[in-house]
């Protein structure tokens, strides 16, 4: 207790750090009061907070060494498989792409011609799950998102995987069950793309419809199935290879749903506005699956160009561009 000593014995000074630490000093001249002193706490705990920087500055748990860590791993650029038939192999790296149906200038609702939503969007691992504030190394994230870019990088590429003995290199036919599987840019095994039935508990977070994730536990969960996009000719077309950038539907072997994009849902993760990847059946008056449910298998491109098949030039016929320059 203060109270016994003048008030021109009492002095109150502060450091310029943050949070302001105060440093009481008590000058005693008569008064048989002991004199007391904080600065030992206050520098004790400048000095913690110094150590503990230094100490995750070393092992690289610092937020801003895992973010660039996470973008350095996911956006690194993956060679996609080359298809020298024009079909689709089991082994393939793909990308899957819902392609861009509706123009902004071409009818539908306000919400279908809005910019920000038209393009061609790509199947992406969801990072809005990755924990950065863990001490834990960096793990995969069990979402999945479409997302506004078509250049193979480590979190939008996929494997073709067999589920019935079928050898590397052989081409995927329709009606034929496959897996999807990702590293997704940080993870040593692969995840498999899965879905299963919703509950009341275990939906989708925007759209409350089946939800898909991905899983390192193979099952009945995580088969998969090309379909013709014609349904008239999806039965005659069973059997046959599947090609590459081609319009197909990928179905949930489990619940017979369709893989979708509504883009009426987004989804916001630390890269940025992207979309929700649901299984959903879209289908117009005529029982035909809508452009929601439409999915390409995009391989790489042959020339020496790299990149994806999506950027190699159109073959044009002879003399077809003499005439264009005329």
């Amino acid at each position: 207790m203060f109270h016994s000593l003048p008030e021109s014995h009492l002095q109150v000074s502060t450091f310029p750090s943050k949070p302001p630490f105060f440093i009481l000093h008590v000058y005693t001249t008569s008064s048989p009061v002991p004199a007391l002193t904080l600065d030992p706490c206050a520098g004790q705990t400048a000095e913690d907070l110094l150590r503990d920087f230094i100490r995750k500055r070393e092992k690289g748990q610092l937020l801003i060494q895992r973010l660039a860590r996470l973008q350095e791993n996911i956006f690194k650029k993956v060679e996609l498989s080359v298809s020298s038939d024009g079909f689709v192999h089991f082994g393939d790296t793909v990308l899957l792409m819902n392609p861009d149906s509706k123009s902004s200038d071409l009818g539908g609702t306000s919400e279908e011609r809005d910019p920000e939503l038209c393009g061609d969007v790509t199947l992406a691992v969801d990072m809005e799950e990755v924990s950065l504030y863990s001490d834990e190394p960096l793990q995969i994230s069990r979402g999945l998102s479409a997302v506004k870019r078509v250049d193979p990088i480590g979190r939008n590429a996929f494997c073709i995987v067999s589920v019935d003995g079928s050898a590397v290199g052989e081409p995927l036919r329709y009606g034929q069950n496959f897996l999807l599987g990702t590293k997704g840019g940080v993870s040593d095994k692969l995840f498999y793309l899965a879905s299963d039935h919703k509950t009341f508990r275990d939906f989708a977070k925007k759209s409350r419809l089946q939800k898909v994730f991905l899983t390192a536990e193979l099952s009945y969960l995580t088969f998969w199935q090309a379909k013709s996009l014609d349904p008239q000719l999806r039965l005659e077309h069973e059997g046959f290879p599947v090609p590459s950038e081609t319009k197909i539907i990928i179905t949930h072997c489990y619940t017979n749903r369709n893989l979708a994009v509504p883009r009426t849902f987004c989804v916001w993760s630390h890269f940025g506005r992207e979309f929700e990847v649901i299984c959903h059946n879209y289908l117009d008056s005529r029982r035909v699956e809508e452009d929601k449910n439409h999915w390409e298998i995009i391989t790489g491109n042959p020339g020496p160009e790299d990149g994806t098949m999506l950027e190699r030039p159109k073959a044009l016929p002879e003399g077809y561009e003499n005439k264009l320059v005329s």
